[in-house]
């Protein structure tokens, strides 16, 4: 059990950071637009202008009446 855990276990984790530092190093030897993040979502859908979202029927904000810092302070 000595030689597992001064020996074996060491080596597995040492060669488990370099297997991750390997993988991680690789991406600067891709073409530019693979080494970027994978999209969320479509590209399609990405072109397209979002719908303006209803705030449930609510009043608009009168600017005189809206709170403010200055406001809340004694």
């Amino acid at each position: 059990m000595a030689i597992f855990r001064q020996y074996i276990l060491p080596f597995l984790i040492v060669l488990v950071f370099c297997v991750a530092l390997v993988a991680v190093s690789a991406r600067i030897f891709l073409p530019a637009d693979m080494a970027s993040p994978a999209p969320i979502e479509e590209v399609e859908s990405a072109s397209k202008p979002a719908a303006k979202l209803d705030p449930a029927g609510l009043p608009p904000l009168d600017a005189a009446n809206a709170p403010t810092s200055a406001n809340s302070l004694p």
